[in-house]
């Protein structure tokens, strides 16, 4: 069994607001990050697949709760599951942690996505491609 896919990222001045912390929307962002690189990891070309030349996959749906503030300079792991829930649509989860060893426990933040598979041309739904079946073997 695999485990869920693991991104990293240092939180920057450009992720928080006014009040020094990760501004909401940009949370979402740092899970989008976090989606693209697994894709890359599991041999997706982002520029074909974000192309969308014959499927797209829209986000259908996005949700996150914070549940500690992130703050400039925090070290982060995003860790992500995804999973089938019909043969054109997906969802991930999200769980954001503190990169250090004993806060990994009590996630800071998590977050939901659902995604379904459209065709280009006809902008109807579409079944899953055998990347993205094989993609969410990977994560989980």
């Amino acid at each position: 069994m695999n485990q869920a896919f693991i991104y990293n990222r240092t939180i920057n001045f450009r992720d928080t607001d006014a009040a020094g912390v990760v501004y909401f929307a940009n949370g979402l962002a740092l899970c989008h990050e976090a989606y693209e690189a697994s894709l890359a990891s599991s041999g997706i070309s982002l520029q074909s697949f974000f192309r969308g030349d014959v499927i797209a996959v829209p986000i259908t749906h996005a949700s996150i709760d914070f549940f500690k503030p992130m703050f400039c300079g925090d070290r982060i792991a995003i860790s992500l599951t995804a999973t089938q829930l019909s043969t054109e649509s997906f969802q991930i989860t999200y769980q954001l942690y503190l990169s250090c060893a004993e806060d990994r426990q009590n996630a800071i933040a998590e977050a939901l996505t659902k995604h379904t598979c459209i065709d280009t041309s006809t902008r109807k739904r579409c079944s899953l491609s055998k990347e993205l079946l094989q993609w969410m073997k990977m994560t989980q």
